[in-house]
């Protein structure tokens, strides 16, 4: 059953890594990155389930209070791109200097 835990993160993960290399829209990049921040924290569970330890849970814990402050920053600085810009490409950088 831990496997199928396994199979299932390393595909969620891998959808995120073309999702983040490939796309240039900062909401979809940014929704990769927590899917594969999910993706870790599917595998530090199952993992911790196996060996009957709570290490893994906790660190799981610890990854999702990251993530949530992450949210919070990152939309934010999203929603003042797309208001100064009327686009959240991610392809003009240079852009977001100074």
């Amino acid at each position: 059953m831990t496997d199928l835990y396994l199979v299932l993160a390393v595909i969620l993960f891998s959808v995120g890594l073309v999702g983040f290399l490939i796309r240039r829209n900062a909401l979809i990049i940014f929704m990769s990155i927590e899917l594969m921040l999910n993706a870790s924290n599917l595998v530090l569970v199952s993992m911790s389930h196996v060996h009957g330890v709570l290490d893994g849970q906790v660190a799981a814990f610890f990854v999702m209070v990251v993530a949530a402050a992450e949210v919070v920053i990152g939309l934010s600085i999203i929603v003042t791109i797309f208001r100064a810009r009327r686009s959240t490409s991610v392809d003009n950088e240079i852009l977001l200097k100074g």
